[in-house]
């Protein structure tokens, strides 16, 4: 004979649950590329921001950095980190980051890049290597963040 279990609810005093309708609030900001396509920069939601993958687009001028990868990835972060700024969060509250790459050969030199940029903060992070990245770039780099937004 096999019981049957009802389901148990807890009351968390300031937890909306369920229940709660919570806005996403979307990012957009001029220090980061415009998306290209149907997508916003970054979207916020519940304490947390999700940012697009970023290329080594220069916001200013829409010029791709097509050179080394240190400075693809460099641009990239710096893409990422405008949106963080504007989203109300910063390199320190970083939770995870997935980094694209077409060779698995530029991992060290993109690593020493984001140790670089990053220093001290070490989010949990992927690097995926991946086929050709659009516009021929060889780094993309997403992050989710936690904000007070």
């Amino acid at each position: 004979m096999s019981a049957s279990l009802a389901p148990v609810h807890y009351v968390i005093p300031g937890f909306c649950g369920m229940l709660c309708r919570m806005e996403i609030k979307r990012i957009n900001t001029p220090d980061a590329p415009q998306p290209a396509g149907h997508y916003s920069q970054a979207t916020v939601y519940n304490g947390l921001v999700f940012v697009a993958g970023q290329l080594g687009i220069d916001p200013t001028s829409g010029g791709k950095k097509s050179g080394s990868i240190e400075e693809q990835t460099e641009q990239a972060l710096n893409n990422v980190h405008a949106i963080l700024k504007a989203a109300g969060s910063d390199w320190d509250r970083v939770l995870k980051m997935n980094i694209s790459i077409t060779d698995i050969g530029l991992w060290e030199a993109v690593n020493k890049v984001v140790a670089t940029v990053l220093r001290e903060n070490r989010p949990a992070r992927a690097v995926i290597p991946c086929g050709p990245l659009h516009h021929g770039f060889l780094i993309e780099i997403e992050a989710i963040a936690a904000t007070d937004s």
